[in-house]
């Protein structure tokens, strides 16, 4: 927006006059250890500087010789054109955020400075005669590199992985020393950059700055791969390689050598760049995630191995396409599978967007298995690729978000115009990560912009995605700004749940509800002025809640509902309504009930037969008032005849999915109505109510549904037991309250009987 340009023009001048010694900072320690104040998770006490992050950190393409980087680096905080610092501040710990308090500094350079990071290398004696290549797993955000006191390469963007050859600028058999200078504008930029702002609140968090993934260095010959792209197609068990190349090429002939096993077996074998064939192959869905192994190497003429590298795929297809009813769903190897799990935004209180460690890592996807989940959305942020590879290895599919940036709009407002920078900052970060992130078959969906946070040139994006990644679908816009492109129609709701009209060519999926909250002292960021969207102070009442909301979702999957994201995996900073606490050690509600509930959502959901129609259906007449009536007013026996008439439903403001036919438009309306019930035989018998906003239901005069907030269409509501036993053969009576504070309202009312079906 127009804040975001001042504040960026007006850094700019100030970095002309602010003395580069006043960005210093001032202590000079030389040791590391976490800065306490903060909430740290129980991994922080395992991480060491001789123990940081150790695993090998490419799953998708392997060798067996590197030599990590992570560990204490000098730094120092500088002004933007101070230049390199004499002397550094101290050590950070490396690939902990400068903001973190893992980092050992817990500082924010602002945008007005230059990190920099400083640390001295040796290489193996064995690697005398190799190429090198320096790789970074992310740094945020502009990235210059210097070896031995030469420039190497700059790169710009903060969540992809970047390389450089630095063989002609390194000694063997002597001291190297490596530098790396970086610039984070955070907010004040236009980049992608997610939830980081420099002032942190309600939903947007502490800023993550400089090198936040592993840094490391591998040895490879003068010509080798650089890149496999691998895509496994379960039609006919085909696999196709294709390798990119780096150094310099050899004079004589080469070739692409493939090894495909199923564990120790050999199931497929190719010397070229055809596709590979896999007789019977097994599929991979996260009931069964199952990968292949596969081991590619270069190979000259005479048949020397100039490069091997280690991998995996997993057969996968995902898919739009049309149920026996006809509706368009996500289909996972041809399939129908309703995809449901957390909105996860992989934030660490001491680590910020670098967890703890691997097990970290790991432990929050084993949760989200545990708890019955099979997806979750990674929002608005990029993790590293072993986050995708324990997705791939535990079973769960991933909805990837681009990270958000620059300016914010909402509604149905057109696009932002960004500037050229700013639309190519986006684009060639966006196209990296996909480029990056295409060998894991876990990820099923992209998802280029979110609530309209940055939302530019919508069909345009959406050609790029496609034309890079023609293998999964795309979700244009996640919630309010649908721009009718895409393969599916994605909306947002707090509570919830709800859905989207049905479309003929996208399917309709829930982007977001949920947010249940619930704060435990000890387990917060802060200690008082926590939220979520609903607010509760126990386990139980918790779960009870989280209960009443999954189980309407099966209504609405046999509706056409396709997929649900519930807000979310962990709680984030002040926002308290994650499954988890911010530092992964309680589960806030009864993890085997959750499971249950969430499991119960793949099943076939119920048909629904209709008792009393709404106005959907078949529009009833029904008495209503808007001044307050008697205290009995909903008592079988009451006199309403003074009372207007009118056809349901009753309402204002172009609420969604909705039949307005009597106008509605003060604060509270009671309604009555008289129905004739054949018979009492009933299966499941559900109150099907849509309200906005809260409203309380009586059947027979006795309370029957009492529901809160508001509802964007129509959902089933449990009927007490002692209305339930009031139906009877002949005449009943519903009686409706509903009370409306703000925006668009309406209220209607209908019975249904759940039948379970199986197929």
């Amino acid at each position: 927006m127009k804040t975001n340009a001042k504040v960026l023009v007006f850094v700019l001048c100030l970095m002309l006059f602010l003395p580069a010694a006043s960005l210093r900072a001032q202590e000079h320690r030389e040791d590391w250890e976490p800065v306490s104040g903060k909430l740290m998770t129980r991994w922080a006490r395992e991480v060491s500087p001789d123990n940081v992050w150790p695993e090998y950190p490419r799953p998708t393409m392997v060798r067996d010789q590197w030599l990590n980087l992570n560990g204490l680096w000098d730094y120092a905080i500088r002004g933007l054109f101070a230049g390199q610092p004499g002397e550094y501040d101290g050590k950070i710990l490396v690939p902990f955020a400068i903001e973190s308090a893992l980092s050992g500094v817990a500082k924010h350079a602002g945008p007005l400075s230059k990190i920099w990071y400083r640390r001295h290398l040796t290489l193996p004696e064995e690697w005398s005669g190799k190429r090198i290549l320096l790789h970074f797993g992310a740094v945020d955000w502009e990235t210059e590199v210097i070896v031995n006191n030469h420039v190497v390469g700059y790169h710009r963007g903060g969540y992809d992985a970047f390389s450089f050859d630095v063989t002609e600028f390194l000694h063997h058999n002597a001291d190297n020393e490596l530098i790396v200078a970086v610039w984070d504008p955070v907010d004040a930029g236009t980049q992608p950059r997610g939830k980081q702002v420099l002032e942190p609140h309600s939903i947007w968090y502490t800023s993550v700055s400089g090198i936040w993934q592993t840094v490391w260095l591998e040895p490879v010959n003068d010509y080798y791969i650089k890149k496999l792209k691998i895509t496994a197609d379960p039609d006919g068990g085909k696999v196709e390689i294709i390798p990119s190349y780096g150094g310099d090429k050899p004079a004589g002939e080469h070739y692409l050598r493939a090894v495909v096993k199923d564990g120790d077996s050999v199931v497929a074998t190719a010397t070229s760049t055809e596709p590979l064939s896999v007789p019977q192959p097994k599929l991979w869905s996260p009931n069964n995630p199952f990968l292949y192994n596969l081991a590619v190497a270069l190979v000259d003429k005479d048949g020397n191995v100039l490069d091997d590298v280690k991998s995996y795929f997993g057969f996968r297809k995902i898919a739009l396409g049309k149920d026996e009813k006809g509706y368009t769903r996500l289909k996972l190897n041809g399939k129908f599978l309703f995809q449901f799990g957390p909105l996860d935004q992989g934030w660490w209180p001491d680590g910020l967007y670098t967890p703890p460690s691997d097990e970290a890592l790991r432990y929050d996807i084993e949760v989200t298995k545990r708890l019955g989940f099979n997806m979750l959305r990674k929002h608005v942020k990029v993790e590293p690729e072993r986050f995708y590879y324990w997705c791939e290895k535990i079973g769960v599919l991933v909805w990837q978000d681009m990270p958000s940036g620059d300016r914010y709009i909402g509604g149905d407002d057109e696009d932002i115009t960004r500037s050229p920078l700013s639309a190519l900052n986006f684009t060639s970060e966006f196209r990296a990560i996909i480029e990056s992130r295409f060998n894991h078959p876990s990820i099923v969906m992209w998802v280029p912009f979110n609530e309209g946070w940055g939302q530019f040139d919508t069909e345009a994006v959406l050609t790029m995605v496609r034309r890079h990644d023609d293998t999964r679908l795309v979700d244009c816009a996640s919630g309010w700004t649908d721009r009718g492109i895409g393969d599916v129609i994605d909306i947002h709701i707090y509570p919830g749940p709800a859905a989207p009209a049905n479309e003929e060519e996208r399917a309709s999926v829930l982007g977001e509800f949920g947010g249940l909250g619930q704060p435990l002292k000890g387990h917060t960021w802060q200690e008082e002025q926590n939220w979520g969207y609903r607010s509760y102070t126990t386990a139980e009442e918790l779960t009870a809640a989280y209960e009443k909301l999954v189980a309407k979702l099966p209504y609405l999957i046999g509706k056409g509902l396709s997929a649900a994201v519930y807000t979310q995996t962990s709680d984030v900073e002040i926002e308290v309504n994650g499954l988890m606490t911010y530092d992964r050690a309680v589960i806030k509600m009864d993890a085997e009930r959750v499971a249950a509930i969430n499991r119960a959502a793949y099943l076939d959901p119920p048909e629904a037969d209709v008792v009393l129609p709404t106005s959907l259906e078949a529009p009833a007449h029904w008495r209503y008032t808007t001044t307050t009536p008697a205290e009995a007013w909903m008592a079988s026996d009451f006199d309403d005849s003074t009372w207007q008439t009118g056809p349901a439903g009753f309402g204002a403001g172009d609420p969604p999915r909705a039949a307005v036919r009597t106008t509605w438009d003060s604060e509270d309306i009671w309604l009555r109505r008289e129905f004739e019930l054949d018979n009492i035989n009933f299966n499941n018998i559900r109150l099907l109510l849509y309200h906005d906003e809260a409203a309380e239901v009586f059947i027979n005069g006795v309370p029957a549904v009492q529901t809160f907030d508001y509802t964007r269409n129509y959902l089933p509501e449990l009927i007490t037991a002692e209305a339930i036993k009031t139906l009877k053969t002949g005449r009943n009576i519903l009686a409706v309250h509903c009370r409306h504070t703000g925006g668009r309202q309406y209220i209607d009312v209908g019975l249904i009987d759940l039948r379970e079906t199986k197929k």
